[in-house]
């Protein structure tokens, strides 16, 4: 059967590369603290030795809208484009061409439909920077074939928390019952508190410091009733008008189980708070 070899949950701000690249008169103060907290937090997946990345993102309207934006979808690929014009007009992201694993895309596809998670599946996919941030942060060389997941967080009628909860433990079990000797690694990104395009995008914190801590600390002891009886989608607008990302997450903890996380660390900048949480549930390795 195959390994799951180690589990991360992580922020994906787009500005990293740019910000951490810059000339050093041009960087913003926290950069240099940035870089070093994205190099740690990239040994926890390096550690662990994947062959494969199972990556859980959320596409930013880039190919799916408000009048057909799927709940849950897998792409099945030999190869994915990634990186769209205006992400690196805006971000200075670079463009990727990353291998697909069809094999596992394939099998996972067919166990989530048997778990009653109606999927939808793309053999055309693009990848947008939900997925492209956290390959420049955890694996730059983008040297590993991928399972790309992606979530609505954006369009309602949305998912409850339980539900991706839920969706993560399925994706446990598949990996774990696949007939196959290979590592996979599961990568997926959301937020923590987040307002986009609103009164309390450009403050000195994220717009909700507390619901912030408190998220860290819900994931750092693996605490899902604590999160089913405290996150719903009001209390996640509250917190943020694009808090909602924060589900993306509480899937990866049920990817990992409700069990104490290796690893976390965290960054505050001028207008959220970045998030890197590693689990590793075969044990840390030596």
């Amino acid at each position: 059967m195959a390994t799951l070899s180690a589990v991360l949950a992580t922020t994906h701000h787009p500005f990293y590369l740019k910000a951490t690249t810059a000339p050093p008169e041009e960087r913003m103060p926290q950069a240099d603290e940035w870089k070093r907290k994205v190099e740690a937090y990239r040994e926890t997946l390096t550690v662990a030795k994947p062959d494969i990345l199972v990556m859980v993102g959320a596409d930013h309207f880039h190919q799916f809208f408000s009048d057909n934006y799927p709940t849950f979808l897998i792409g099945k690929q030999p190869m994915y484009d990634a990186t769209f014009y205006n992400e690196t007009r805006e971000f200075g992201l670079p463009t990727f061409l990353l291998q697909g694993h069809e094999e596992l895309s394939g099998y996972m596809l067919q166990g989530l439909l048997d778990r009653g998670f109606d999927f939808s599946v793309s053999h055309e996919l693009k990848i947008d920077h939900s997925i492209i941030c956290p390959i420049i942060t955890t694996r730059p060389d983008a040297d590993l074939p991928i399972v790309p997941i992606y979530t609505n967080i954006f369009a309602p009628p949305l998912p409850s928390p339980k539900r991706f909860w839920d969706l993560g433990r399925a994706i446990r079990s598949i990996i774990d019952e696949w007939p196959s000797d290979l590592r996979v690694a599961a990568v997926g990104s959301g937020h923590l508190s987040l307002e986009l395009g609103g009164p309390r995008q450009f403050g000195e914190t994220g717009p909700d410091p507390e619901f912030d801590l408190q998220a860290i600390e819900w994931l750092r002891t693996g605490d899902i009733d604590g999160i089913l009886a405290n996150v719903t989608h009001e209390s996640m607008s509250g917190a943020g008008n694009a808090t909602h990302g924060f589900m993306d997450l509480i899937l990866m903890m049920g990817i990992a189980g409700p069990i104490e996380a290796s690893y976390v660390d965290s960054l505050d900048l001028f207008h959220t708070r970045e998030a890197y949480v590693t689990w590793y549930p075969e044990g840390a390795p030596s």
